[in-house]
């Protein structure tokens, strides 16, 4: 088994996937609050 040298492993890839995964969450949340207040504002 090889030895494991801390800060040596290629992260690009996980970091891009969270970038996607942030920006998606971002993104819903948003279209959801406009959802929510544009259904409040024509039942009202």
């Amino acid at each position: 088994m090889a030895e494991h040298k801390h800060g040596e492993m290629n992260t690009e890839t996980q970091e891009a996937t969270f970038d996607g995964f942030i920006k998606f969450t971002t993104r819903t949340v948003i279209v959801i609050l406009v959802a929510v207040v544009f259904l409040a504002l024509v039942n009202a």
